[in-house]
C-alpha cells in the first residue's frame, strides 16, 4: 500500500485496543491510544506529542492526575524509525522490567508496546503503541499443535522444590515479594522434606549450583552470577533467577503443591 494513500489522522477513544487488530496502513505507520483517544502517523519526519496538556498534545494521557507531566514523552520519526524520548518526571514503563527515564530515549520495536505510566495509589495510566511491521511469512495454522515449552529449563526435583521455596512469595502472588532467606528456606525444606537435613550452607550450595549451571547453555539466563551485577549483590542474584524462571513458566503455582499448599 502506497504511503501516500495512509494520512495522518486521530483515533476515536471508542477505538477497540490496538492489540486487537489495525487499520491497513504501510509498514512503519505508528498508532498510538490511551483512554482518550489517539494518534496514527505513517512513516515520515514527525514528532508526536503525549502527556497531561490534553489541548497541546496529540494524545492526552493521565489528565486529571498531576503526577504525569504536562508533556510526558515524545515519538519522533527520521522517516523510517520510531524512537520514544522521555520528557517527563516519572519514567515510562515498558513490559517487563524496563524503563525509559527522563531523558532518555528507546527505539520502539515493530509490533504491540504497552507502556505504563505508574503514579501513586497504584494508579497506571496505559499509552498503547503499535508500529506497523514489514508483511511475513504466511505461517501454518498452529492454534491445534501442542504448547511450546523449549526454553522451559529440565530442573532435578530437588532443584524445583528448593526454588520453589525460595520462590514461594512470588507463586503465592504476595504484595512487593521477595526471596526467602536461608534460614526460611532451611526451616521450610526441614519441614516439607524432612528426609534431609537442611542447613544454610546445603540451600546456599544447591542454589549456587542451579545459578552456576542456568548461565550457560543454549538459553542462558544472564545475571545469575557475582561477576555479572558487580556490588553490592544483595538478593539480586535470586531475584534475577526466580525471575526469569516464571517468564518462561519453569516455575508455575502449581508447584507449591510440594509445600502441601492448595491453589
Amino acid at each position: 500500500m502506497p504511503d501516500k494513500i495512509f494520512r495522518t489522522q486521530l483515533l476515536p477513544p471508542e477505538m477497540p485496543s490496538l492489540a486487537d487488530g489495525l487499520p491497513v496502513a504501510p509498514p512503519g505507520t505508528i498508532f498510538v491510544k490511551a483512554a482518550a483517544g489517539g494518534y496514527a502517523v505513517p512513516p515520515r519526519k514527525f514528532t508526536l506529542h503525549f502527556g497531561r496538556a490534553v489541548h497541546d498534545v496529540h494524545v492526552p494521557v493521565g489528565a486529571g492526575d498531576a503526577h504525569v507531566s504536562r508533556l510526558h514523552g515524545v515519538f519522533t520519526c527520521d522517516g523510517g524509525q520510531w524512537w520514544l524520548r522521555n520528557e517527563g518526571r516519572r519514567p515510562i514503563q515498558f513490559p517487563g522490567e524496563g524503563m525509559v527515564l527522563r531523558g532518555h530515549e528507546l527505539p520502539m520495536p515493530a509490533g504491540y508496546t504497552p507502556l505504563t505510566i505508574e503514579t501513586p495509589n497504584r494508579k497506571a495510566h496505559l499509552l498503547e503503541v503499535h508500529v506497523v511491521g514489514r508483511p511475513g511469512p504466511v505461517r501454518r495454522d498452529d492454534s491445534q499443535t501442542p504448547t511450546d515449552t523449549e526454553d522451559v529449563y529440565d530442573l532435578k526435583p530437588v532443584e524445583r522444590l528448593v526454588v520453589t521455596v525460595l520462590a514461594q512469595q512470588y507463586l503465592r502472588r504476595e504484595p512487593y515479594p521477595t526471596p526467602v532467606s536461608w534460614k526460611q528456606l532451611a526451616h521450610d525444606l526441614n519441614r516439607v522434606a524432612p528426609h534431609r537435613r537442611w542447613t544454610d550452607s546445603v540451600v546456599d550450595h544447591v542454589i549456587a549450583d542451579l545459578r552456576l549451571r542456568l548461565a550457560h547453555g543454549p538459553h542462558a539466563i544472564r545475571g545469575l552470577l557475582r561477576e555479572d551485577v558487580g556490588e553490592p549483590v544483595g538478593n539480586t542474584l535470586n531475584v534475577n533467577l526466580i525471575e526469569a524462571l516464571l517468564k518462561n513458566a519453569t516455575l508455575i503455582p502449581d508447584d507449591l503443591d510440594a509445600l502441601g499448599e492448595e491453589l
